[in-house]
């Protein structure tokens, strides 16, 4: 299998990386989740994370096969943790949101290869905890969470006031 490479997103991914979007927005609503069913994340999502230089997106062979938001900082919708308590109390931490991965490269450990590449990152910039959040009913990205050595933590609330499954890990 050919070797996968990850970097940072530029403006010319985001036909690619909006593609990506909506192809997880279908998976999701195949599952019953409503999950980015408001249409969101979409281009102008990957324009703004790649503004802020937190897009990053993974290559075979000099395809884009997925796309996330990558970085090491501090979530405010990880203040307050509900039916649960985050391991530590660092407000510095590893971070990955919107995950998004070609239908055709799932199950290939890509998932794996950006959890692998967020903890490398936390790891250089001197911090030891991992966070990321999901719906409840994104069995397949809980499973890869637990997979990769998160633990579920406890319930968060976005801006919105939608609910998601917290977890996080301890490097």
């Amino acid at each position: 299998m050919a070797e996968l490479t990850i970097r940072d997103a530029v403006a010319e991914d985001i036909p690619q990386m909006a593609r990506l979007y909506d192809l997880a927005r279908a998976a999701m609503r195949a599952m019953g989740t409503d999950q980015w069913q408001d249409g969101s994340p979409n281009g102008e999502t990957a324009l703004t994370d790649i503004r802020q230089g937190i897009a990053r997106v993974v290559e075979r062979e000099g395809l884009v096969i997925a796309a996330a938001a990558v970085y090491v900082g501090h979530e405010p919708t990880y203040d307050t943790i509900y039916n649960g308590a985050w391991l530590s109390d660092d407000q510095i931490y590893g971070i990955i949101h919107r995950i998004a991965i070609d239908p055709m490269c799932k199950r290939q450990g890509v998932g794996s290869f950006i959890m692998d590449y967020c903890a490398g990152i936390t790891r250089t910039a001197g911090y030891t905890v991992l966070r990321c959040d999901t719906h409840a009913g994104n069995a397949p990205m809980r499973a890869a969470l637990e997979k990769n050595g998160y633990a579920c933590r406890g319930v968060i609330r976005l801006l919105s006031g939608s609910e998601r499954v917290a977890y996080e890990e301890l490097l």
